[in-house]
C-alpha cells in the first residue's frame, strides 16, 4: 500500500486565490464532505474562478473528480495530467441548493505526478467546492 498526502486548498494560489478564506464545511453548509484517506485534493469552499495544482497521482488505481457547487450559472470544469487535457465538464448550479458533477476515469488516464484542475465560473459569486480521489 503506498502512502497518500491529502493536499487541502495549498496550491490554490496558482490560480491566482491567495487571500481567500475558507469557511469549515460543518459552519458553511459545506458543499462537498471531507474525501477521506482516498482524497488527493480537497478543496473546501471557493468561489468565482479558480482551480487547484497537485501532485501525487499514481497511474495504476482510477481517479474521480468531483465538484459541486450553487448560486445560479455553472461552471466548466478541465482536468489536465501532465498537461494533456484528461477531463472537462459542465456543472449547472442552481441557486439555493447544491448542483454535482462527478467523473470517473480509468486508471491510467490520470498519469503518475502532477495534475491540474480548472474551474470557470459562469458568474463571480458562483461558491464552488472539489474533491480528487484514486479509490482502491
Amino acid at each position: 500500500m503506498r502512502a497518500r498526502n491529502m493536499v487541502t486548498a495549498a496550491m490554490v494560489a496558482a490560480f491566482g486565490l491567495t487571500g481567500a478564506g475558507v469557511v469549515p464545511a460543518a459552519a458553511a453548509g459545506g458543499l462537498l464532505p471531507h474525501p477521506g484517506p482516498e482524497g488527493l485534493v480537497w478543496v473546501e469552499e471557493m468561489t468565482g474562478d479558480g482551480g487547484v495544482a497537485s501532485g501525487g497521482a499514481w497511474e495504476g488505481l482510477p481517479t474521480v473528480l468531483t465538484v459541486a457547487c450553487e448560486g445560479g450559472g455553472s461552471v466548466v470544469v478541465t482536468m489536465d495530467s501532465q498537461q494533456l487535457r484528461v477531463a472537462e465538464f459542465t456543472v449547472d448550479c442552481p441557486a439555493g441548493s447544491a448542483g454535482v458533477g462527478s467523473v470517473t476515469m480509468d486508471a491510467g488516464v490520470v498519469q503518475r505526478g502532477s495534475f491540474t484542475v480548472g474551474i470557470d465560473a459562469s458568474q463571480e459569486s458562483i461558491r464552488w467546492a472539489l474533491t480528487v480521489t484514486q479509490p482502491e
